[in-house]
């Protein structure tokens, strides 16, 4: 067994390259977030006035912000905030979004055309329009930020899960599930909603990077997760006006984890949208 495990890992590996390319990427990050705590130097929220815009060194290896504070320490913990955020905003965007995608593909009639229109008006919107608009009237603050994000990422959802719902419905499967009696609601459980997994999932990890380029655009404008707690955009907006030319790494650093994070959630959106198409498979 362990042997047969391994050998779909080497094959996996071979044949997806930048998939295991991007798996790497955000382990690191996960891993980081995690074990903040534990991994990090110093204390994210400790000032030291001597320190103010200390140059990377033995003592601060990517340097200390203006108060002092050490910019490693402060980039690991907000790996917490950012992943709690995208993994969150999706988790919930995803959620919602399957639900009224399947009770919209499945139900039809004036359900689908109410839930339609409204997906097409929060669609009008870009998606970080509409996270300003819902921030700005909640409130800065790490549930308010996850909610903001997640709202706009319900129609997306729901729109791809729906057009999966209607070609399923009409399969040989569903008309022998009705033919045996079974309700109209434990069809669409348990026979309709599996069949749409495989698109959530790739739809919801391309979303990943989104989520966590939407956080961090928040947060550079004030409307994120609020101070002490740090966060990258937020580090990037302190930091880029006035601090570019005379301490560069106060940009560097935060900008560099951002594309990160962003480029390993495409790299993995992309494999397992591959490894999940029948089309792909030999």
């Amino acid at each position: 067994m362990k042997t047969g495990f391994l050998n779909d890992v080497v094959y996996l590996s071979r044949r997806y390259p930048l998939g295991v390319a991007g798996v790497i990427i955000m382990s690191v990050f996960v891993l980081a977030a995690i074990f903040a705590g534990t991994v990090s130097p110093l204390d994210p929220f400790t000032t030291n006035p001597r320190a103010s815009l200390a140059k990377p060194s033995a003592d601060h290896l990517m340097g200390a912000d203006m108060m002092g504070r050490d910019v490693m320490s402060r980039m690991i913990h907000g790996a917490r905030i950012s992943l709690a955020v995208s993994i969150g905003a999706t988790f919930i965007g995803s959620g919602l979004g399957a639900a009224l995608g399947l009770a919209s593909g499945y139900i039809g009639g004036w359900f689908d055309l109410l839930i339609q229109r409204a997906a097409e008006v929060m669609q009008s919107l870009p998606l970080l329009v509409m996270a300003l608009v819902i921030t700005a009237s909640l409130g800065p603050s790490l549930p308010n930020t996850i909610i903001a994000i997640a709202i706009p990422l319900v129609p997306t959802v729901a729109r791809v899960i729906r057009s999966n719902v209607l070609s399923l419905r009409e399969m040989p499967f569903v008309e022998a599930a009705k033919a045996t009696g079974m309700s109209e609601f434990r069809i669409a459980v348990v026979h309709v909603l599996p069949n749409t997994l495989a698109p959530l999932i790739v739809l919801a990890t391309a979303q990943l990077g989104s989520t966590i380029l939407t956080e961090a655009s928040l947060s550079f404008l004030g409307l994120g997760v609020p101070e002490p707690w740090p966060s990258w955009g937020r580090m990037l907006s302190e930091s880029a006006a006035e601090y570019v030319r005379t301490a560069p790494w106060l940009v560097i650093f935060p900008g560099l984890a951002i594309s990160l994070v962003v480029f390993g959630t495409n790299l993995l959106g992309d494999a397992l949208r591959d490894a999940l198409d029948p089309r792909q498979r030999d």
